[in-house]
């Protein structure tokens, strides 16, 4: 079986992340996760904190603290809430670990033997009021292309357009607001991307399955103005990756370090590697993965992002990995997002509104998040979550489908045969029919699931959901029970396998709720129904089983106002 390399777009190190941030990349990377691992999959899932740039260096000094005690703090602070959701990585790194910091600077060493790196005189802004130069992201003006006032130095966030800082009209600094600039002359390292433009270009066009989002962005920026351009790949900085040339100094180039957007990526690379070193393993153990003379020709990489990562992910990472002319592992597949809007606006860390991490696990277990944002994932468009549609889908698919069936089964036979799956009867063309549509919506929804169409997958396990309370509606076995009850002992031991099938299926969207459900049945160890009869007969007659708790508790509409009042913002 194929292994799966799976990286999540790192989060960046200076703030705790809104949910349309945790839906755009490591949520539905950890179901895909989960399920690769569920079916019997040798998986490798892989993210990290993104520590470097001027944006950790401002938190830190807004925190009043150095920025390596800083980053240490917040890496904790974003490993325990990853760990709150119940996202599987399987190491979880930081951009700014000794194995970054060599494997950058080797990639630039060999990009540069290969003729990829240029030094370039160039004039950048800076700003007196800091007294810095200002890097892209912290200068702010008008977009020439469209207009929008708040366009950034490298990008424009409303129209995408790739920007220089000197394009921007009427610039200021991001840091202090200052418009007391000026142009001065640096020098800088450029990877030069141009001279890959048909490399990349062929590479994409090579991947045929890529999602209409992905290869739409990636192709614009190709084709935009005079199409793929040089990259500066260095910064005026104190904090990052030093520049050297591999082991050596990069003469010029002291006191600078690598831009971020160069090293993040790497961190992929090099989180898997961290990933070895804390399970005491060798070299060979992460290059299997990673380096294709090592191993890594049976690896399908992957990657999983918001939209606005996709132009980095798609063109500058692999035109670092393709320019080494080293045998490393190129992404095959990358699965993009679009944005999760909040409640007629945008998620607003200053304004205090939306929901934000470490705020939604203070409110409600894990699973009500995940099933909601899963099952609402902006795939194909932008989705926004409003707090009537949270609470309709919780009641409705979490309470009233999956939640009521397991007490209403569970209760039930407790009542009447004990806490065992009770004997007698025979199953019928009632239970026959229920595993036959069973059958065709779990082909579908494992199709979903391979191709990593999340929404269409909840949808149809929903569908599986509804399909044993529909039986148990029609079966009847609480009317049953008095004039036959063999035949309501073998609808509830049908129902009660159906429990476990639901809760084995149910372990990419909502772990906690399979745990604690596999656990009441007696079966931790439940694997995947590759066969489904015998899936639905796994649990047999006299095995034990308990009641569980509640496992989903109905939002009133007292509650949903109360949230939506406290997450309005300012």
């Amino acid at each position: 079986m194929t292994r799966t390399l799976i990286t999540s777009a790192i989060p960046y190190i200076n703030g705790i992340k809104h949910l349309g941030n945790l839906i755009g990349s490591q949520l539905p990377a950890d179901a895909f996760a989960r399920y690769k691992r569920a079916r019997g999959g040798e998986v490798m899932f892989i993210c990290a904190t993104d520590e470097h740039g001027t944006p950790a260096e401002l938190a830190a000094a807004k925190a009043g603290k150095p920025v390596a005690e800083f980053c240490a703090e917040m890496w904790e602070v974003q490993k325990r809430l990853s760990d709150g959701f119940r996202l599987s990585f399987d190491h979880f790194g930081r951009s700014s670990s000794e194995r970054n910091r060599a494997l950058t600077q080797h990639f630039a060493g060999q990009l540069a033997d290969n003729d990829l790196i240029a030094e370039v005189d160039e004039k950048q802004i800076y700003s007196k009021a800091d007294g810095r130069f200002l890097p892209d992201r912290y200068i702010e003006g008008t977009c020439p292309n469209c207009g929008y006032e708040a366009a950034r130095g490298d990008q424009c966030e409303n129209c995408t357009k790739q920007l220089d800082p000197t394009d921007l009209i009427n610039p200021r600094s991001a840091v202090s607001g200052s418009t007391d600039l000026e142009v001065r002359e640096t020098r800088h390292l450029y990877l030069r991307q141009s001279k890959m433009r048909a490399k990349l270009n062929d590479w994409i066009d090579s991947k045929k399955d890529w999602p209409i989002l992905t290869t739409s962005i990636a192709k614009k920026w190709l084709n935009d103005g005079d199409g793929l351009r040089d990259r500066g790949i260095t910064r005026d900085l104190d904090w990052g990756v030093p520049v050297k040339r591999g082991d050596e100094d990069w003469p010029g180039m002291e006191g600078k370090v690598f831009y971020v957007w160069f090293d993040a990526p790497i961190e992929y690379i090099a989180a898997t590697a961290e990933w070895a070193d804390a399970q005491g393993l060798d070299d060979s153990a992460w290059q299997r993965w990673w380096r294709t003379d090592k191993g890594a020709d049976d690896v399908r990489y992957v990657q999983f992002m918001g939209k606005d990562n996709v132009p980095f992910h798609t063109l500058s990472f692999p035109a670092t990995i393709m320019g080494s002319n080293e045998p490393w592992k190129l992404v095959d597949y990358i699965k993009s997002f679009n944005y999760l809007n909040y409640d007629g606006g945008q998620f607003s860390t200053s304004q205090g509104r939306g929901v934000f991490m470490d705020q939604a696990l203070e409110i409600l277990p894990s699973d009500y998040w995940r099933w909601w944002l899963l099952s609402h994932v902006p795939e194909n468009s932008d989705s926004e979550f409003t707090w009537e549609n949270f609470q309709a889908s919780i009641n409705k698919d979490l309470a009233d489908v999956l939640g009521n069936f397991v007490s209403r089964v569970t209760k039930f036979c407790r009542a009447k045969f004990g806490e065992q799956v009770p004997d007698g009867g025979a199953y019928g063309d009632a239970e026959a029919a229920v595993t036959d549509e069973i059958a065709t919506r779990l082909k579908a929804f494992e199709g979903q699931m391979e191709a990593i169409e999340l929404r269409k997958a909840t949808s149809e396990l929903r569908a599986i959901w509804v399909a044993g309370n529909e039986y148990l509606q029609s079966a009847e076995p609480w009317a049953k029970f008095k004039t036959d009850p063999e035949q309501a002992a073998a609808t509830i031991r049908f129902a009660l396998n159906l429990i476990r099938l639901y809760a084995v299926l149910s372990g990419p969207f909502i772990p906690d709720a399979t745990a604690t459900i596999l656990s009441a049945m007696g079966d931790e160890g439940a694997a995947w129904p590759n066969d489904l009869d015998a899936a639905l007969s796994a649990l047999a007659p006299g095995h034990g089983f308990s009641v569980p708790e509640v496992l989903f508790a109905k939002i009133t509409d007292d509650a949903r106002a109360q949230m939506e009042a406290r997450f309005a913002g300012a």
